[in-house]
């Protein structure tokens, strides 16, 4: 995608491994200016029901922030059969901390680093963001002679799925109507095969987090909405705006009118929304990251 206004950089693209489990390389997909830097640098974690897709899902995003002065890096990370909840928060975790550790390698600013996350990969971003001390998220060591946590600056969340427990219901609703639901058919299987069941989707919930009042970090989140979006409760957009802002967090809640539904900017990049969508994030990390 060229077409946006902030595309001022040529970019190099590559593949490096960032993180090996047994004899299965986790890879990330860097999108680097050529330019000095130091440059800010996004996490990118996929959509896919935390079960599907990988690194290459958000190409379009990722060559935008990129050709706008942004280092990407989009990750894999395990997903069932390879591991369940909480590991894929335990690779992004290691993931932050990892390329925090090689800041002049990468030609990044090791203070300005945030994440992106689509639907499910949204879920994971926002609660790594809340969580980067939790001893399960940050239990793989890092090869390093100065500490290094993995806190961030700012989170993009992208039709982001920030209430498992409810979209679980919701779907289960969905499945047991009338006639079933395609929808419901195609996401409960993720929610199955990722979680330990209910409990566990309550533990690893955003919004339930905040309602409990647990102690989490607040980075500034931009949260993009379709106003039409049948596969992400727009209770669990409410409460969860509503609970980050009562913690003391801050969100620039942006709405787009699309009709792509789950393909939003990833499928279809080039609708007057997704175009508008990719360019107010490219504005927002710039901003944060200043």
């Amino acid at each position: 995608m060229t077409s946006n206004a902030a595309s001022k950089f040529e970019i190099e693209v590559e593949d490096i491994e960032y993180l090996r489990h047994a004899d299965k390389p986790l890879l990330a997909r860097i999108y680097k200016p050529r330019g000095a830097g130091p440059f800010p640098l996004v996490i990118d974690l996929h959509g896919g029901a935390w079960i599907n897709k990988d690194r290459l899902a958000d190409v379009a995003m990722d060559e935008a922030l990129a050709r706008s002065g942004i280092v990407v890096a989009s990750l894999d990370f395990r997903m069932p059969p390879n591991g369940r909840y909480p590991d894929s928060m335990a690779d992004i975790n290691y993931a932050i901390r990892w390329f925090k550790s090689r800041a002049a390698d990468f030609r990044i600013s090791a203070d300005k680093v945030g994440l992106l996350g689509f639907s499910s990969g949204a879920h994971q971003g926002i609660l790594a963001a809340m969580r980067p001390n939790d001893p399960r998220y940050a239990a793989i060591p890092l090869a390093s002679k100065q500490p290094i946590d993995a806190t961030v600056r700012f989170v993009v969340l992208c039709s982001p799925l920030v209430d498992p427990l409810e979209r679980y219901h919701y779907a289960k609703g969905l499945q047991q109507a009338p006639g079933g639901s395609k929808f419901a058919d195609r996401v409960l299987p993720g929610h199955d095969r990722y979680w330990h069941g209910e409990a566990s989707m309550a533990e690893g919930n955003p919004v339930l987090a905040l309602e409990r009042g647990e102690s989490v970090q607040t980075p500034p989140v931009l949260y993009e909405s379709l106003s039409k979006d049948g596969s992400h409760p727009r209770a669990s957009l409410d409460r969860f705006v509503s609970g980050y802002r009562k913690a003391g967090g801050r969100v620039d809640l942006e709405w787009f009118d699309d009709e792509s539904g789950d393909s939003f900017i990833t499928g279809n990049p080039n609708t007057p929304a997704a175009i508008k969508a990719i360019a107010k994030v490219i504005e927002f990390v710039h901003r944060e990251a200043k």
